[in-house]
């Protein structure tokens, strides 16, 4: 059952575009794609609040609206644009991902937990582990989904009404660390930099609109992996119900829905995540210390 009444935003990779964004100073913004505001020109008191507002029946205001000039994306270096709750990630979520890895197809969602310490901002840098901790790191492009407020036992007809946002993620795995034991998978994951999130939340979100979204994994400009959302195992909107029929979902809590392939990385690598009607998401890769 969702929590209070719904709120919302405006859409996706078009003109009605709305971006909930953060400066890497720390700064809220609003945006689109011709640029970004301060958050506090809509009357705003922050991303919190801002989130929460992004769901259901927008009361953000159109920024043509608002009193201020946008700043293009390109002059900006951005943060994590959200405060992190609880982090979910979900294995083998595509069903071709699967097939290539000769993987068992999970009957329910393969979910694990990280902590926020994993988080990094947009360009990172990913920091590798020492070799003698991992010597063989994998780097995945992942849509990300973003709750906007609390709720418990969400109905897939409510996913709209619960979810802030959309947002790329760069999901970072040492796959050495894992391929050990199946029983290390928190561990693979949850190395200092090994999740990357931004460059901002792409808000409102629906089934309709993220049924033909493609996600790309994306290595020093070559494409590893690429596949389209209607090809998961577990829809986004199935994903948000599961896990709250588990635990209550709180606002900034991020459901990261798994990846159409991953990439060996280096030193020196650029990873992007690029999520079509969301965002591009880049970090840089440096060696191991």
């Amino acid at each position: 059952m969702a929590g209070d009444a719904p709120r919302s935003a405006s859409a996706g990779g078009d003109a009605a575009t709305t971006r909930l964004a953060r400066s890497v100073e720390g700064r809220p913004l609003l945006g689109d794609e011709d640029g970004f505001v301060p958050l506090g020109a809509a009357g705003s008191d922050g991303i919190d609040d801002a989130l929460g507002e992004a769901t259901g029946a927008s009361t953000l205001p159109p920024i043509d609206d608002l009193p201020a000039t946008r700043t293009p994306a390109e002059r900006l270096s951005f943060g994590v644009p959200f405060d992190p709750g609880k982090l979910w990630g979900i294995g083998l979520n595509y069903a071709d991902h699967a097939d290539d890895l000769d993987a068992v197809r999970p009957a329910e969602p393969a979910s694990f937990m990280r902590p926020a310490t994993a988080l990094t901002a947009p360009g990172g840098p990913i920091r590798l582990p020492p070799t003698e901790e991992a010597a063989r790191v994998t780097a995945e492009a992942e849509l990300g989904i973003v709750i906007g407020r609390t709720c418990t036992d969400v109905d897939e007809a409510e996913f709209g009404d619960v979810v802030a946002g959309a947002v790329p993620v760069i999901d970072v795995t040492a796959e050495d660390v894992l391929q050990r034991n199946p029983r290390f998978l928190t561990r693979a994951k949850s190395y200092d930099t090994f999740l990357v999130v931004g460059p901002w939340v792409s808000a409102p979100v629906s089934v309709d609109r993220l049924a033909g979204t493609t996600v790309r994994t994306v290595i020093n400009d070559e494409t590893v992996a690429e596949n389209t959302v209607d090809r998961m195992l577990f829809p986004p909107e199935e994903l948000v119900g599961v896990h709250s029929r588990v635990m209550t979902l709180e606002r900034g809590d991020l459901i990261s829905t798994g990846t159409p392939g991953a990439g060996v990385i280096e030193a020196g690598d650029t990873v992007r995540a690029e999520v079509d009607g969301v965002g591009v998401l880049a970090a840089d890769v440096v060696g191991r210390e």
